[in-house]
């Protein structure tokens, strides 16, 4: 697990091991607002799955594999499901050329919380197995 390089004082959440915390502290108080409600509701959704701070963002991992993480930008929390586009959900963006689609938070008041926990649920049950693709696409299979 990374740690950010940031000191955020002997009290702060990097004080305390806690990547994630430090890096929802690290952004401006809406996005912050936005990726603490991430945190709670993911935790609270896939009580099984392990999490870090993966390639600089959150992420939650069932066995080996990502499931869910978020990202802050400049203009918004991004929410990444790896196999999102099989979710059948209109709320996701496909992003990239595999399976993964997102949903764009600019706001805290915009994430409709029955919505988060139906693809969060699915995301539970259907996950993508990006371990074993990507191992058999550099194999040439």
């Amino acid at each position: 697990m990374r740690k950010s390089g940031k000191s955020n004082g002997a009290d702060g959440p990097a004080a305390t091991g806690d990547p994630i915390a430090a890096y929802a502290q690290a952004q401006p108080e809406a996005f912050r607002t936005i990726c603490d409600l991430l945190r709670a509701s993911i935790d609270t959704a896939l009580p099984g799955a392990t999490s870090k701070v993966w390639h600089g963002a959150p992420v939650w991992f069932l066995g080996d594999n990502p499931v869910v993480g978020y990202s802050a930008t400049k203009k918004a929390v991004n929410l990444l499901f790896w196999n999102g586009r099989a979710f059948g959900e209109a709320g996701l963006s496909p992003l990239g050329k595999y399976q993964a689609a997102q949903a764009m938070f600019f706001d805290a008041a915009e994430i409709d919380p029955k919505a988060l926990r139906r693809w969060l649920k699915k995301a539970g049950a259907d996950v993508f197995d990006s371990k074993a693709f990507f191992k058999r696409l550099r194999e040439g299979r």
